[in-house]
């Protein structure tokens, strides 16, 4: 590993996202709700642009509800800001609001469609938008309601496919749809996760595994086999949870860690992590190879992002780093993967635990088996232990 460029970037990043195909790499501000735009070339890092840097800081705005979102277009020079008042979209030319977005309603989650003519926006307008997302057509303006969604839509890297959440406190949902239209149709083969909290799923460059950064409880880590949803690691990031009340030292311990801090590299087999003493950890995705990188001796790493081109971004300590990594180039990304998955599976008539064919990634429930469910170990997900005793008192 070396460090090509290592640039003051003057605040603390606490999130980064690679365009990806281009040398641009979008950086949340840790302290107030703004996104500046980087640009990386011949092994330096020079700011092209920020959106929101006048804007008032956190301050005790502990959640961060004002924290924007954001999503590259596929292929353009585009990125589409969502806050709390508008949706903007940035290109180099400056920065403009879409017109069609008149109202506070669309302020959590932002994403293009494959074809980067449509702009998904979570949740939808009213009292129950929550149960509906809008596609919004960016040359014409004319939008249709969605389902459900509410963190990131992530594209297959072999095309045919996007991925995205549905979260509850009790279980969440890794929701899979065809790319055939404007809105999101998931279908009916998911993945459930416990409980929420998690981050959006990151594809390997080969699209044959995908790892998801989670949760509300713990710093987990699970990578997953595709088109099989196979689990084959799931380890937990620092110490695992102790169960509420939750000691102070351990929540310190916790909060240390970035909730942006793992990509996958060049080879579709290494997963990067970040940690809060400064080292990045080059990972197999089987776990069955760690190599220890100190590349911020006594700062935390705060976010990490791998490139288009291969590189690694990595912040920490108000600063960006550009990292060359030694790996080989990815596998040949095969759409052999989504037909077969696409396949197995057929659109889902509504989105609901019961009528889904459900795996979590060691078992597998079909429709309806849920229902039946009565007996649990203590070993189970908390989200099957309860479901189990809702079927006892009925």
């Amino acid at each position: 590993m070396e460090i090509l460029t290592r640039v003051h970037s003057g605040e603390t990043v606490q999130r980064l996202l690679p365009h990806p195909r281009l040398a641009l790499v979008a950086a949340w501000d840790a302290d107030r709700p703004a996104i500046r735009i980087w640009e990386y070339r011949d092994g330096h890092l020079r700011q092209r642009a920020a959106v929101g840097v006048d804007s008032a800081g956190y301050a005790q705005d502990v959640n961060h509800e004002r924290t924007p979102c954001a999503a590259w277009h596929p292929d353009d020079p585009m990125l589409a800001v969502a806050d709390a008042e508008s949706v903007v979209l940035w290109t180099p030319s400056g920065t403009s609001p879409v017109d069609a977005v008149t109202s506070t309603e669309y302020q959590r989650e932002v994403a293009f469609s494959p074809d980067g003519r449509t702009l998904w926006l979570s949740p939808a307008a009213g009292t129950d938008g929550w149960e509906h997302s809008v596609a919004l057509d960016l040359a014409s303006g004319t939008t249709l309601i969605g389902p459900r969604w509410d963190t990131g839509v992530v594209a297959h890297p072999a095309g045919g496919l996007v991925c995205t959440l549905e979260s509850d406190q009790g279980a969440t949902l890794v929701l899979f749809c065809a790319d055939t239209g404007p809105v999101l149709r998931p279908l009916r083969r998911a993945l459930v996760l416990d409980c929420d909290g998690y981050e959006e799923p990151i594809f390997s460059s080969d699209g044959r595994h995908f790892a998801v950064r989670g949760n509300a409880y713990d710093n987990s880590l699970e990578v997953f086999a595709f088109p099989s949803l196979r689990r084959v690691l799931g380890l937990t990031l620092g110490e695992p949870s102790p169960g509420y009340p939750y000691p102070q030292e351990w929540l310190d311990e916790m909060n240390a860690w970035s909730r942006h801090n793992v990509a996958f590299g060049r080879s579709p087999r290494t997963l990067w992590v970040g940690t809060p003493e400064g080292v990045v950890v080059e990972l197999d995705v089987d776990g069955s190879r760690v190599v220890e990188h100190e590349v911020l001796p006594g700062a935390a790493v705060t976010a990490l992002a791998a490139t288009a081109t291969g590189e690694l971004v990595v912040a920490g300590n108000d600063e960006l780093l550009l990292l060359s990594v030694s790996e080989t180039g990815p596998d040949e990304v095969s759409t052999a993967t989504v037909t077969e998955f696409l396949a197995s599976t057929r659109e889902a008539p509504v989105v609901d635990m019961d009528e889904l064919d459900l795996t979590d990634g060691t078992r597998d429930w079909q429709s309806g088996d849920l229902a039946t469910v009565s007996e649990t170990s203590a070993t189970d997900p908390s989200w099957l232990r309860i479901r189990a005793a809702m079927n006892r008192r009925a």
